[in-house]
């Protein structure tokens, strides 16, 4: 019966999670309200979330676009398309690569450090300490945190689209001989339609950035403020943090992608 028992307490370890994380995040949106009154602790977060993690985001998503137009280009050229190269690499970048890489980024930096913070001052105290104060720790804590990363994901997403394609250009016109001006026409043509102001390529992979950061952040902070058991403790809430937080993003990007274009949904 050892492995019946394990297998039990591990189903429900994870529903216990997975109804704390829903909770909260129920109650965060419950007190969206009070958000005026952590103004500041909302713009540190967002500092940290959006301007701390921006240099290494831009660097990854130069090289996933480089990457992606080499490794695309190769099987194009085989067939002597390697000319639609620029919409190739913007339509992966707006659609799914940018929020993706720019979401498993944050949650690999920022939910990490979240979840750190939160199980730190959960195991010491902090979080019962405040409540003590008559405090809400959702208001206090977790408010501004979710915030933070909610709204710094996907103007981090634009910037990462932005130097996605970029690098795309760069391998375009040294490897496959398609010249820059031809390959910013091409990502112009792919992205930019006349009868809608804002693209749905690129309003897609917007939304899915709010929903991945929301996610994570929300994934995070439940994470962090579950943790017990001293150092040990936090050190597998920041573990649990970013491998529930990777997984949320795969599946929320799967479901997302099938909403809107398998539903034709505009």
């Amino acid at each position: 019966m050892t492995p019946i028992h394990a297998a039990a307490e591990f189903t429900h370890r994870n529903l216990l999670g997975a109804g704390f994380t829903v909770r909260l995040l129920l109650r965060t949106l419950g007190r969206v309200h009070y958000l005026p009154r952590r103004m500041r602790f909302t713009l540190d977060q967002c500092f940290a979330a959006g301007v701390r993690a921006l240099p290494v985001t831009l660097c990854v998503a130069t090289v996933a676009g480089m990457i992606l137009a080499l490794q695309t280009g190769i099987e194009l050229r085989r067939f002597g398309q390697q000319s639609i190269i620029g919409s190739v690499t913007a339509l992966s970048m707006c659609r799914e690569m940018g929020p993706f890489i720019t979401s498993v980024i944050l949650a690999a930096t920022v939910g990490s450090a979240m979840a750190a913070e939160l199980g730190t001052m959960n195991v010491s105290d902090e979080v019962t300490a405040i409540e003590v104060m008559s405090v809400d720790p959702v208001d206090y804590l977790v408010l501004p945190r979710v915030v933070g990363l909610t709204v710094m994901c996907p103007l981090l997403t634009i910037f990462s689209n932005m130097v996605g394609i970029f690098g795309g250009s760069l391998i375009g016109a040294s490897n496959l001989g398609v010249s820059t001006q031809f390959y910013w026409r091409s990502v112009q043509e792919s992205l930019m339609t006349p009868e809608h102001l804002l693209p749905k390529d690129v309003y897609t992979g917007i939304v899915k950035a709010v929903i991945f950061g929301l996610a994570v952040s929300v994934v995070s902070c439940s994470a962090g403020l579950r943790a017990e058991g001293g150092a040990l403790g936090v050190g597998l809430a920041v573990q649990t943090a970013v491998k529930n937080s990777v997984i949320l993003i795969i599946v929320l990007g799967l479901i997302t992608t099938w909403f809107f274009y398998y539903l034709q949904i505009t």
